[in-house]
Parts: structure tokens; sequence; C-alpha cells
């Protein structure tokens, strides 16, 4: 594998990372300040960045090929790119290029009909509306995708919603207008893997109702957010399922991959920002005596976290490599290597600063806690480490295990 990015992926890194420098951190606070008036409103200022960022070209970096206004990047070329947004936690939405937004607009692109893509695809990828992915439900382990329980029941020209649904992340969001959701066609079917459906339901749809918007950790999230949502006889039109009855399983599995490896992109610039501001604080303190960073210990742990953020890179873009040059499904041992891997990795350089930060570290002040937040809670978001692990340990023993 080459490692030396093209030229046209430094000149976007370059363009990427000034647009960061001289509007997304300068505006952490402000954006802060902006939406405690309006807790689940894009604050003014999201709306003004995306509309510079769209005019640099820093749009739907993430989009693969042309044909849909895709940059036409690689998952390798797109891998430095994510990481540069996932410094600010926000920030990928300014460049339209934020979850669940990016999978939903890839299952659309891959799965949608015209008609489907024309009324959901194209508002999206202009940035006009947001969308939710609803799979998790919170009465059944959701690690098992063919445990869902949610009904999709035919009924002459419509289907009939019925279930729970929770931690539908952006569902909160005003400007959310089109919810993903799996749910179960055939429950009775032998095939566990066929039972399920994903149909499409607008937000306003009658019967469908948000109870309450769910925290992490005591953060929100606003204004996109996560939510637990009802559907009591919510009817949609039977043009409303995704590739047909049957194929749920199939679309989430084709959706997930690419974005398990996106949340690993984000959280290594968490950490590799995390690793600079930890450099930037023990050069700057004095304890006992001398700097933090004359310490033994400090010097030991910084020498630690910059490994790690290096060994997270790495077996990032090596996954990427892999997707872009076998397919998804040949790189999935990769991919679950980078999602165990990476947000554990990534929690512990960010933590390692918090305690470099002191009490301070903890606090909204640094953005260290909101951080460790997304990367801890990136270990469960789109499967927990648990069964990539037990998916992952199952292959590596088929593949190596008979003595070959």
């Amino acid at each position: 594998m080459d490692f030396e990015h093209s030229p046209r992926v430094k000149e976007l890194q370059q363009k990427l990372g000034t647009f960061m420098q001289e509007h997304v951190l300068p505006n952490e606070h402000r954006f802060k300040e902006q939406l405690a008036n309006a807790r689940w409103t894009a604050p003014p200022l999201m709306q003004e960045l995306k509309a510079k960022a769209r005019a640099q070209g820093l749009w739907n970096l993430f989009m693969p090929g042309h044909e849909h206004g895709g940059c036409g990047l690689t998952n390798v070329e797109y891998a430095p790119l994510a990481e540069i947004m996932g410094r600010v936690f926000w920030a990928s939405e300014v460049f339209n290029c934020s979850a669940p937004d990016t999978g939903n607009m890839e299952v659309f692109a891959r799965y949608g009909t015209p008609e489907q893509q024309a009324k959901w695809l194209t508002p999206l990828l202009a940035g006009e509306i947001r969308s939710a992915y609803l799979m998790t439900e919170p009465a059944v382990g959701s690690s098992d995708a063919t445990n869902v329980e949610l009904s999709i029941r035919a009924d002459g020209n419509d289907y009939v919603i019925n279930g729970r649904k929770w931690f539908a992340t952006g569902a909160m969001h005003e400007a959310c207008k089109i919810f993903i959701v799996m749910g179960k066609t055939d429950p009775d079917n032998p095939n566990r893997h066929i039972q399920q459906s994903q149909i499409l339901v607008e937000r306003d749809t009658p019967g469908l109702t948000i109870v309450r918007p769910l925290s992490t950790m005591g953060y929100w999230e606003e204004p996109h957010g996560h939510a637990e949502v009802v559907f009591d006889g919510v009817r949609v039109p039977k043009s409303n399922i995704l590739l047909g009855e049957g194929r749920g399983f199939e679309i989430a599995q084709g959706r997930l991959g690419p974005g398990r490896i996106h949340h690993c992109m984000r959280v290594i610039g968490a950490a590799q920002r995390a690793l600079e501001t930890a450099c930037q604080r023990i050069t700057s303190r004095t304890v006992f005596g001398k700097k933090l960073s004359e310490q033994g210990s400090v010097r030991e742990s910084i020498a630690l976290m910059a490994s790690k953020v290096e060994m997270c890179r790495l077996l990032t873009l090596r996954a990427a490599n892999k997707m872009d040059s076998e397919g998804n499904k040949a790189a999935m041992d990769l991919i679950a290597m980078a999602k165990i891997m990476v947000p554990q990795l990534g929690s512990e350089v960010i933590d390692m600063a918090i305690q470099m930060h002191g009490a301070g570290g903890l606090t909204e002040d640094y953005f260290l806690a909101e951080a460790f937040n997304y990367a801890r809670w990136c270990r469960i978001a789109d499967g927990p480490d648990q069964v990539h692990m037990m998916a992952l340990g199952k292959q590596v023993i088929r593949e190596l295990g008979s003595g070959h």
C-alpha cells in the first residue's frame, strides 16, 4: 500500500485544514451559545458555515463516484479528510459529511428508486434536510439485527407499522424529514436474514411519535440528538419500501460497512487533536518545580498516546485500502479490526489528555469531554465491540485453524 496521498488529496487537506482553522475552531463556543437559544434547530452559524464550505467545493466529500454529485474520492482518499473534520464533533455537518446522513445518502444512491432519490436524496445532497436511521430497539438485543421486532404489515396498497425504536440519531433535529426504518415484514420466515425490510417514513406521518430525546453520558448532542420513537398504526404507501421485502438485512450490511470506517476516521481526528492539546498543556504547566513535559511519567504517556493514534490511523487506512481494492465485503475483517480498536484506543488517548488537563479536562472549557463521549459511544454504535470480536474471531479461526 502506498501511504503517500495524491496531489488532489493534499490540496483538499490543505483547503479543509485552513477552513477548520479559520471558520470552525474559532467558533466552537459561539456554536454552543447559539444552541442554548434553540436546542433542536441548526444554529445560524451552521447555515453560514455550510454556505461557505459549499462555495469552496468542500461538499459531499464522502460520496463515492460522481453520479450523485460525489467528488469521486476513494475510501483511502477520504480518510484524511474525515480525520480533519473529526477534530470538532459537529464539524462534519458543515461539509454535508455527517452521520447518519452520509450512510442514508449512500442507501438512497445504491438502493433507492428514481422517485425516492428525487424526493429524498436530492435535498439531502444539497444539505436542505436531514435524516435518521432507525434500527435499534429498547426491548431486544439489537446488536443482532435479526432480533428487531417492529412490525411492517402489508394492508392493501399500504404498509402498517407498529413498534418502538430508540437511539435514532438525528431524529430530534427540526430539519430531519425522513426516517429509514428497519422492521419485519415476514417474521415467520425460517431464514432469519430475509425476515426484515427497510421502509421510508416521513417524520410527520400520523401515528409516529417522538417520545423523548436521549442523552449519552449526559451529552444531548444538540441539534441532531438521539430519540426514542413510537410507531402506532403508522401507514405508508407500498412504494416506500426500499429495494423490496426481505432485503433489509442486505441493505443494513451495505450501509454499515462504510459508516463504521467513517466513525473510525473521525475518532482519529479527535484523538490527534487531544494529543496536540495535551502537548501544549504540559509545556505550559509547572508542578513540583519543573514543567509537566519534563516529568518522566508524562513523557511516557505522550509516547503511548502518539503510538496509539498512529496505530489507529494505519489500521484504518489499511481497511480503507482493502475496501477500495477488493470491496466492502472482502474487507469486513479489517473493518471489524478498526471498529474494535480505533474507538477503544481513541478513548484511551482522549482520557489521558483529560488527565493532563486536571479538573478542567472534565469541563466544557475544553473539547475533550465531548470527544471522549463520542469515542466511547462509537464502541456501541454500528455494533458493539463484542459482536465484531465474535464475527472476526470466527473468521480468523476459519482461515487459520486448519493448520495449513
